[in-house]
């Protein structure tokens, strides 16, 4: 019997119960149990100790079959560890995520995304410090992913996929307008300048990019040696006239005539794809995750490319961003195997080409370049670029970012400080200074 054919039976063995609807993430919870492992006398590690863990993860029906196949090529290869599996749309992960922490009855193994830090706050994760370069391998594995994962000084999580944000460029607008193609190295004069030559080169409701003043802006001040939030001391990263110069920057470029106008902005917003003006052809370029490009590029005729930012004084101010990952449970009575387990889903090569870039791109160096000689146009352009990225942050490393408290107050505030300016309702000079007061208020009251 092959090993694929092998890997198949164990994954029909592994039984999941689904109510999401597959590719839509709707619908309630679905657990469900993984098989055994060959645990049985007539294998090697027949004589090992007989062990359970219980993995939580959420997402589609897609998302449930590849990781089952993936939690089968496991326990292929270590029999005496039983692998339960249970998986939720995103809708109702969280709830039963905490509610099973609250009755101490969560599994030894959950995904987790940006809110890590809340989890690590309540002291549930399990240190996983004492298995690196044990149970854990992570010498393959970006520096800034590490960093991520580390917090309060522990390692408390491990990121299973990764996405880099750039600028997505309309390469079949600028060929039209009769300008270069930007490349990396560039600065934000020369960005300033180019979307302004599309603009009025091209005409017709065309510009030269999305207001990333927003999206941008903990970038923004990375690349001034700030940060938007500095959580090992609980306060803002940056003083009232550092922002301040970032939206000087926008609002001049605004006024050039470069940038989609607010009530453009406002009726088809560059996070939602489907009304992406990238992909109708009037705007050249925008800031998104790495990952978003494939869905961009389904939606249009047009090239799309992806290049690094502008650099600033300190740089590009870009790193790896976790996309989601794994932590393990503090309470479990498995740390070890926990840990192998963790290990074994970002570095074993069969797992990357099962689970593709569905979580983003893999976290070691190894398994992006396995995956980048099978890729498609597309993900050949997400893989060059993320491979770009990590080499540039081994010279030009920034700290990593998390959601600061008060994360969903926040954004509403910057957003209406971003139209207030846009809509001439406010100089800039009133608009920033209320921001910034509303801000250190927000992170008051979420301490």
């Amino acid at each position: 019997m092959n090993k694929r054919m092998l890997t198949l039976m164990l994954g029909m063995l592994m039984v999941f119960t689904a109510a999401c609807s597959g590719g839509t993430g709707s619908g309630g919870a679905s657990n469900g149990n993984a098989a055994n492992g060959n645990a049985a006398g007539g294998n090697a590690s027949g004589e090992a100790e007989q062990v359970e863990l219980r993995v939580m993860w959420w997402g589609d029906q897609k998302r449930a079959d590849i990781t089952n196949e993936a939690l089968g090529i496991f326990q292929e290869k270590y029999p005496n560890i039983k692998i339960v599996g249970e998986f939720a749309p995103s809708t109702g992960y969280f709830d039963k995520l905490n509610t099973q922490l609250a009755s101490g009855t969560a599994p030894d193994v959950f995904f987790l995304g940006g809110n890590v830090v809340d989890y690590a706050n309540k002291e549930v994760l399990l240190d996983l410090g004492p298995y690196a370069d044990k149970e854990l391998n992570l010498s393959d594995m970006d520096q800034s992913m590490i960093d991520y994962g580390t917090i309060g000084g522990k390692l408390l999580h491990i990121s299973a996929g990764a996405n880099a944000r750039g600028v997505v460029v309309n390469k079949t607008l600028f060929e039209k307008a009769g300008l270069p193609v930007p490349e990396d190295g560039w600065n934000w004069d020369d960005f300033a300048r180019i979307s302004k030559e599309i603009s009025e080169k091209l005409g017709e409701g065309v510009y030269g990019t999305y207001n990333m003043v927003i999206d941008g802006m903990d970038i923004g001040l990375k690349q001034q040696g700030k940060q938007l939030y500095d959580m090992a001391n609980g306060t803002l990263g940056f003083e009232e006239a550092d922002v301040l110069k970032w939206f000087q920057f926008w609002d001049a470029a605004s006024k050039a005539g470069g940038v989609v106008p607010s009530e453009l902005q406002v009726s088809n917003p560059p996070g939602d794809t489907s009304k992406s003006l990238i992909v109708t052809g009037k705007v050249a370029m925008s800031l998104i995750p790495s990952n978003q490009l494939a869905a961009h590029q389904s939606l249009t005729q047009d090239e799309l490319i992806l290049v690094q930012l502008p650099r600033g004084d300190k740089g590009t101010g870009v790193v790896f961003e976790s996309s989601q990952g794994l932590s393990g449970y503090a309470k479990t009575k498995h740390p070890k195997e926990v840990a192998t387990l963790l290990s074994f889903f970002i570095n074993d090569p069969e797992v990357a080409k099962i689970l593709g870039s569905d979580r983003g791109v893999p976290v070691t160096a190894a398994n992006r370049t396995l995956l980048e000689g099978t890729a498609n146009p597309v993900e050949k352009i997400v893989y060059d670029y993320t491979s770009r990225v990590s080499e540039a942050t081994k010279t030009e490393p920034f700290a990593v970012s998390y959601n600061p408290p008060g994360f969903s107050e926040y954004s509403k505030l910057a957003e209406s400080t971003m139209y207030e300016i846009g809509f001439g309702r406010k100089s800039v000079e009133a608009a920033v200074k209320d921001f910034y007061n509303g801000t250190l208020k927000i992170f008051k009251n979420n301490q």
